[in-house]
C-alpha cells in the first residue's frame, strides 16, 4: 500500500472513534453521570497526549519558539472560533425566544475542538510514517480513546438541542474524512519539511486541545459528575501514560 494511503487509513481509524461515540450518544440512553465519567477519562487521555505526544515532540523538533508559538496560536484560534459559535447560538435563542440551553453550544464546541485538533493530529500521523518506522500506535490509541467521549458528549448535546440525527452524523463523518485526508496530505506534503513547521503543527493541536478541555470538556464533566471526575481524569491520564511507556 502506498505510504499516503496508509497514512490516510490511520487518520480515518483515529477519527472513527468520533462516530462510535456519536452513535452511542444518539442511540444509547446513558445517564448524564456516565457521560460525564467518559468525558473525564477522555480528558485525562488528552492531557497525556498533549504533554507527551504533541508538546514534547514539538519541542524536540523545533525548540521552545516553535512549540510556544504553535501552542498559543492553536489556543487563540479555538478561543475565537468557540466565541463565534457561542455568540451565534445566543443570538438564535434571543430571536426565537427560547430558554437558554447549553447543549447545542457544548456539542458544537466539542465538534469544533475535534476539528481543530484532529487536522494537526492527523498531519502528525502522516509525518510519523515518513521515518519508515511505522505509525505510533500509542498516539493513534490516545487519539482514538479521547475521540470517543468527544463524539458521545457532542452528539448528546446536539440531540438535546433538537439537531437531527442525519445532521449530527454528517458533522462527525465530515471530521473523520477530513482527518484521513489530512493524514495523507501530511505524508505527501511534509516530507523533508522544516522541523519548525512540523513542530508548529503538533503544538497547534496541543493548544486547541487544551483550550477545548479547559473551556468545555472538563467543566461539563464536573457539572454533571461532581468531584469524582477528578479521579477519573487522573485514571485516563495514567492509562495513556502507561501506553506510552510500554511502547518506549
Amino acid at each position: 500500500m502506498p505510504g499516503y494511503l496508509e497514512a490516510g487509513a490511520w487518520g480515518v481509524v483515529a477519527g472513527a472513534a468520533l462516530l462510535v461515540g456519536a452513535l452511542v450518544g444518539l442511540y444509547v440512553k446513558l445517564p448524564k453521570r456516565w457521560i460525564s465519567a467518559v468525558m473525564a477519562v477522555g480528558a485525562g487521555v488528552l492531557v497525556s497526549a498533549v504533554a507527551f505526544d504533541l508538546m514534547d515532540e514539538a519541542f524536540q523538533k523545533g525548540g521552545f519558539d516553535a512549540a510556544s508559538i504553535g501552542l498559543i496560536v492553536g489556543a487563540v484560534v479555538y478561543f475565537g472560533a468557540d466565541l463565534l459559535v457561542s455568540s451565534r447560538g445566543a443570538k438564535h435563542r434571543k430571536r426565537s425566544g427560547e430558554q437558554q440551553d447549553g447543549g447545542a453550544n457544548t456539542g458544537m464546541a466539542l465538534f469544533l475542538g475535534s476539528l481543530l485538533d484532529g487536522i494537526p493530529e492527523s498531519l502528525a500521523i502522516g509525518v510519523s510514517l515518513l521515518s519508515g518506522e511505522g505509525v505510533s500506535w500509542v498516539f493513534v490509541a490516545a487519539v482514538f480513546l479521547s475521540n470517543v467521549p468527544e463524539g458521545l458528549s457532542g452528539a448528546a448535546g446536539m440531540k438535546t438541542s433538537g439537531r437531527s440525527t442525519k445532521y449530527i452524523l454528517g458533522l462527525w463523518s465530515g471530521v473523520i474524512l477530513t482527518s484521513g485526508l489530512a493524514a495523507a496530505l501530511g505524508y505527501l506534503l511534509l516530507d523533508g519539511a522544516n522541523p519548525n513547521i512540523t513542530a508548529g503543527i503538533q503544538s497547534f493541536a496541543a493548544g486547541a486541545v487544551l483550550a477545548m478541555l479547559a473551556s468545555t470538556m472538563m467543566p461539563e464533566a464536573y457539572e454533571e459528575g461532581g468531584a469524582v471526575v477528578g479521579l477519573l481524569t487522573a485514571l485516563g491520564f495514567l492509562v495513556a501514560f502507561t501506553l506510552g511507556k510500554l511502547q518506549s
